[in-house]
C-alpha cells in the first residue's frame, strides 16, 4: 500500500542512520504553459507562481525558436511546436506526485492552437486558451516563420470547422472543461476565430468564455494583464476543487 512513506539510510560519519521520508499520499494537479508566437515561458512565470499555490506542480517552458534560441525562429515548423509541447508534457506528466488524470494545459494564440492539438494524442483534464490561433492544415512541415501571412488572415476571418482543420477536429472530441478567453481589441484572431473554437467544443464536461475589455492580443495593458491572471487563477482553482470534491 502506498500511504507516501519512502525509508532511507543517511550516512553520518562512516555510519548510517535509518529514516522514512512521508509525502502527501494525494496526487497533485499539473498545469503545463504553452506560450505564444514570439513569446516566452517568462510570461507566463508570474501566473505559474500564483497557481502553484494553489497546490499544484506548475511547467513553463521555451518553445523552440524562442528565448535564447531565438536565432531558429525562422526553421521551426508547426510539427516542431507540437513535438516540443508533447515533450514538455510528458515532462511534466512523469514528476512523481503529478496526477495523471488531474493535467490542465494554459495555451494563448499559437500555444492554444498547439494546445488544442495536444488533447488528440495525450489526456487533458482542463483547457485554458486564451486568444488561440487558428492555421490551414496546409504546408504544416513549412517553417511557420514563412506561412504566407494574407492566407491566415483570411482563414480565420471565416467561421471553421473540425470537417477540413486538425485543431478544431481535436476540440470536437474533447471531453474535459475549457475555459476560452477572447480579448476585446485583437488585431491577430478575429472573433471568427474564436467562434470557431466554441463551436467546436460539443463534448466538453463545461465550457466558460470570456472577453477581456479594452485589452489587445498580447495583453500589453497592466490592467487587462491582470484581469486575465485573476480570471485563470479562478478558474483553474474551481477546476482543482471540483476535482477534489469528485474523489471524497
Amino acid at each position: 500500500m502506498n500511504d507516501g512513506r519512502r525509508p532511507v539510510a543517511i550516512g553520518v560519519n562512516g555510519e548510517q542512520i535509518d529514516g522514512t521520508l512521508l509525502s502527501p499520499a494525494k496526487l497533485i494537479p499539473g498545469v503545463l504553459f504553452v506560450h505564444g508566437w514570439g513569446g516566452s515561458q517568462e510570461q507566463d512565470m508570474a501566473r505559474a507562481q500564483d497557481i502553484a499555490q494553489l497546490g499544484c506542480i506548475c511547467f513553463t517552458f521555451d518553445l523552440r525558436g524562442h528565448a535564447r534560441h531565438d536565432d531558429r525562429r525562422g526553421s521551426v515548423t508547426r510539427s516542431d511546436g507540437l513535438a516540443d509541447v508533447l515533450a514538455a508534457y510528458d515532462f511534466l506528466a512523469a514528476q512523481e506526485q503529478v496526477d495523471r488524470s488531474a493535467i490542465a494545459v494554459v495555451g494563448t494564440s499559437y500555444g492554444g492552437y498547439l494546445a488544442a492539438l495536444l488533447t488528440m494524442q495525450r489526456p487533458v483534464a482542463w483547457l485554458a486558451l486564451r486568444v488561440p490561433a487558428l492555421y490551414p492544415d496546409d504546408h504544416w512541415e513549412v517553417p511557420k516563420a514563412q506561412l504566407p501571412r494574407d492566407e491566415i488572415v483570411r482563414y480565420r476571418s471565416h467561421f471553421r470547422t473540425g470537417h477540413h482543420d486538425r485543431a478544431l477536429a481535436a476540440c470536437e472530441t474533447f471531453g474535459g472543461d475549457v475555459l476560452i478567453v477572447e480579448s476585446e481589441h485583437d488585431d491577430y484572431v478575429p472573433h471568427a476565430a474564436i467562434s470557431s473554437f466554441m463551436a467546436a467544443f460539443q463534448r466538453t464536461n463545461s465550457l466558460s468564455y470570456r472577453i477581456l475589455k479594452g485589452a489587445d492580443h498580447a495583453l500589453q495593458d497592466d490592467n487587462c494583464r491582470k484581469a486575465y491572471n485573476d480570471l485563470l487563477l479562478t478558474w483553474i482553482e474551481e477546476m482543482v476543487r471540483r476535482g477534489r470534491r469528485t474523489e471524497v
